[in-house]
């Protein structure tokens, strides 16, 4: 139901303004964060205005959004679901075809914990390089993938690998009802053996934040499983609130009157 609302919402704002699709491949970048200012995206912005889709909560509120891409497992992904279990904390894990096939047990927790599961392709495919029939093949087939796992889930956000896109990938995942979840708040935390230490992991978190960021972090690091207490901890200190990404779409369609109290 809830997805089904979503993409009603979605097909309404598409049809109320018509668009010129553009095939230009971009790579998601932006100027990191600093003094707690939101990072400047340029052009990025408009684009993903223009398609519904977010990198960060703009209302300006202190929340925060953990989100965690996982595309396979490397035995961290107990440690991160325990410690957001004793923070009372949500998150989103955005999952790709081979973590669902390879750790259903984990995924089946995600979702009985409270967690958002988010797409993150069957295949982890670049949907700049792949046909429409393709790209609906893929993002669909790990949906599907993940509804045998637990028939009550929703799966409505969805993250490009590489974050990698164009305005095409964009629409298509708006037909289908989807909703892209880029990020404002990352660091090199997945190549796997060549962690810093917990307090870098720690730091990059800490020194980039800034109201209502989008976190993105990889459960393949020891660094941030070590360091997601400390830093949830030091946040919390700092007046910041944790929230879904649900929550985040319910505050983009109150103002605009879509759903009413």
């Amino acid at each position: 139901m809830k997805k089904r609302l979503f993409l009603f919402l979605t097909l309404l704002l598409l049809v109320s303004s018509p668009m010129e699709i553009s095939g230009v491949t971009y790579g998601w970048g932006y100027k990191k964060a600093e003094n707690h200012e939101q990072p400047d995206v340029g052009k990025y912005r408009t684009i993903l205005e223009k398609y519904n889709s977010f990198y960060l909560d703009p209302s300006g509120d202190k929340h925060v959004y953990l989100t965690f891409d996982n595309g396979y497992e490397a035995g961290y992904t107990e440690q991160i679901l325990a410690t957001l279990k004793e923070k009372n904390v949500p998150a989103t894990f955005f999952l790709t075809g081979h973590y669902v096939d390879d750790q259903p047990d984990l995924v089946k927790k995600m979702m009985r914990e409270g967690h958002i599961i988010g797409n993150h392709s069957d295949g982890h495919r670049d949907f700049t390089k792949i046909s429409k029939e393709a790209f609906t093949k893929d993002v669909e087939d790990l949906t599907s993938k993940m509804e045998k796992l637990a028939n009550n889930v929703s799966v409505q956000y969805i993250r490009p690998p590489k974050g990698t896109f164009n305005e095409q990938s964009l629409q298509w995942a708006n037909e289908l009802g989807y909703t892209h979840i880029f990020w404002s708040l990352a660091f090199v935390d997945w190549n796997e053996g060549q962690e810093q230490g917990w307090k870098y992991a720690y730091d990059q978190v800490i020194n980039q934040i800034h109201p209502g960021a989008i976190v993105l972090m990889h459960t393949v690091s020891k660094d941030n499983a070590d360091a997601l207490g400390p830093i949830i901890d030091e946040l919390k200190k700092q007046g910041y609130q944790f929230k879904s990404l649900d929550d985040l779409m319910l505050k983009q369609l109150l103002p605009k009157g879509i759903i009413g109290l």
